[in-house]
């Protein structure tokens, strides 16, 4: 397992009564991020060790939790995980006993010191297992479509998304270049790195680093944003002046981005509470001027459509997103995403890019077939365009580029 840094974390701070229900709540299907959060306001008094050690073992539970199940020799009931794993369950006596089963069989495979009473009330498993979804803690119908979709690779993609990703910074140009927010985060003790691919994007090296109490986030000199994402937003290529429809603008990651670059940006989505939080964004990054919300699709000089999506590509970023996908999702987004585009093709002049965070074939290559087949007034650029987390070290993004004819 990729996370030998839970071998430092303070478990003899854990405040075990306070863990095991927001642990049991998060099995249950509720965000851990969220569950989290309410425990460790509600524990405002605990020491730095506490709240570590409360978050690692939230999160360690929440995205582990079918490796833990194996080690432990017991089968997750449905409740816990659509894919029960398949071990006889003679120490399992009743259902609530299971987060202490697992919290317990974390702490006691990656713990470098003897547990204390009460955890150590099971022995791990030997050896390692030899499916895919025991040894990265899959639900079954996701472990078949990795197998499916990534073939050999699935298994070194499954070890990217089980470590967190990079903390990565978009310098906004309306403010700062790359250098300068570089030095700016310097002053403030936090250090960086320039990314390898996006021309804008920082890396953070500074553990924990407060990025949002930090004078450059107060000023509008960055976002966060996934390099990935900077370079699917790039892929648009608007020219000074020019107007871009992002037409799944949601709280405008790639709006904010695409107004950066000198485009003038008319954003639409259907979520009004996502469009709210870009209107405070664009304010922050100054860039309120070049964005303007749209209540409907508008004709542009080049159109973005990041569609809705199952999100397979950034399941690093929640540790336990990938228990919380509904699979059957994967069947009905396609249809959406071809509505899109339809909607998208009349109203774009000169350029339409199509872009998921999903490494799902139905909803990127056989969508953007079968938009090119029924489009011949456009014509791809390019290859189809892809990034994924074992190769680029950045969330797995799609996209499509077409250039009207």
């Amino acid at each position: 397992m990729p996370i030998d840094r839970l071998h430092a974390v303070p478990w003899d701070a854990l405040d075990v009564g306070a863990v095991l229900p927001v642990i049991a709540a998060a099995l249950s299907g509720a965000p851990a991020e969220r569950e989290l959060e309410r425990l460790l306001r509600a524990h405002r008094g605990w020491s730095r060790e506490q709240r570590q050690a409360a978050a690692e073992a939230v999160f360690g539970v929440a995205l582990w939790r079918r490796r833990l199940a194996w080690a432990a020799g017991i089968s997750l009931p449905s409740i816990y995980s659509g894919a029960p794993v398949p071990h006889p369950s003679p120490i399992l006596s009743r259902e609530s006993d299971i987060p202490m089963i697992l919290l317990t069989s974390l702490i006691d495979h990656l713990a470098a010191a003897p547990l204390p009473p009460p955890l150590r009330a099971l022995a791990p498993a030997a050896g390692e297992p030899t499916r895919l979804a025991d040894r990265w803690s899959l639900p079954d119908w996701l472990e078949l479509h990795l197998q499916s979709e990534l073939g050999a690779e699935a298994g070194a993609f499954c070890a990217a998304i089980s470590s967190p990703g990079p903390i990565a910074l978009r310098a906004n140009r309306l403010r700062a270049t790359r250098s300068a927010l570089a030095e700016a985060l310097s002053d403030e003790g936090i250090s960086t790195h320039e990314g390898a691919r996006a021309p804008d994007a920082l890396i953070v090296d500074t553990p924990h680093a407060n990025l949002f109490g930090s004078r450059a986030w107060r000023g509008g000199l960055f976002e966060l944003q996934d390099e990935g994402s900077q370079l699917a937003g790039l892929l648009v290529e608007p020219r000074p002046g020019e107007t871009v429809l992002d037409l799944c603008a949601g709280s405008g990651g790639k709006s904010l981005l695409l107004a950066a670059q000198g485009a003038r940006v008319l954003a639409h989505d259907t979520d009004p509470e996502r469009l709210t939080r870009l209107r405070a964004r664009a304010r922050r990054a100054g860039a309120d001027p070049s964005i303007e919300v749209v209540q409907t699709p508008t004709p542009a000089d080049r159109i973005l459509v990041d569609a809705p999506c199952s999100e397979l590509g950034t399941l690093r970023r929640g540790p336990d997103l990938r228990w919380r996908i509904d699979g059957a999702t994967l069947r009905t987004l396609p249809a959406l995403q071809r509505r899109l585009l339809e909607t998208a093709a009349p109203l774009a002049k000169t350029r339409l890019v199509y872009a998921t965070c999903t490494v799902n074939r139905a909803e990127n290559e056989a969508v953007a077939e079968a938009f090119e087949a029924g489009h011949r007034e456009f014509r791809r650029s390019r290859p189809f365009w892809r990034t994924l987390p074992h190769t680029h070290d950045t969330d797995g993004f799609f996209a499509a580029i077409w250039d009207r004819a």
